[in-house]
């Protein structure tokens, strides 16, 4: 009989990953910007008139976060006067659908306590 020999190595958390899906659940705002970009909505003064309790501080500190990581794209206008829209990148669409597994594996999780 053949024993199987162990060739495994210790699996590591993916880090850069990791600290991504992290930092974007940490900030409450980046999941109701996501539905914002969704929905049609871009321009962050928009943004900002939509949601009540989000500030244009707060709002601008999430969206710098986004683009940090790839996952969403600043659009500047040359126009007077100025304008800036934001959209999801390829990167970013991909990232929500990871964030979309997650939210479906948390409504398993609640629907089974």
């Amino acid at each position: 009989m053949k024993t199987l020999e162990k060739n495994f190595s210790k699996k590591l958390a993916p880090s850069k990953a990791a600290q991504m899906v992290e930092t974007i659940y940490g900030c409450k705002w980046s999941l109701t910007i996501y539905q914002l970009l969704n929905n049609g909505i871009n321009r962050p003064g928009e943004m900002v008139r939509c949601v009540d309790g989000l500030t244009t501080k707060v709002l601008n500190q999430c969206l710098r976060k986004n683009i940090e990581f790839n996952i969403l794209a600043r659009v500047s206008y040359n126009e007077v006067p100025p304008r800036v829209e934001y959209e999801v990148t390829e990167f970013g669409r991909k990232f929500m659908r990871v964030l979309d597994e997650l939210d479906t594996l948390q409504n398993e999780i609640d629907g089974h306590e």
